[in-house]
């Protein structure tokens, strides 16, 4: 039996994020936006779930998380 490998994406706590844009230079996929100025928003459909934007975001509002 093979394993049924599970999609991941980048989720944005946007109540916290700081809209600094960090996220938007790393992915080189132009998964992210920042949305009127105010936070951070993936494009669920570009986003891959590399991490690279978990990785960079200085307030660590970024996580990757398994979805079906």
């Amino acid at each position: 039996m093979t394993k049924i490998r599970k999609n991941r994406k980048a989720v944005v706590n946007q109540g916290d994020c700081v809209a600094c844009g960090c996220c938007i230079k790393v992915c080189v996929l132009k998964a992210i936006k920042v949305e009127k100025g105010l936070f951070a928003k993936v494009d669920e459909d570009k986003c891959v779930g590399c991490g690279l934007c978990a990785r960079e975001c200085p307030a660590s509002v970024i996580e990757i998380k398994e979805v079906e």
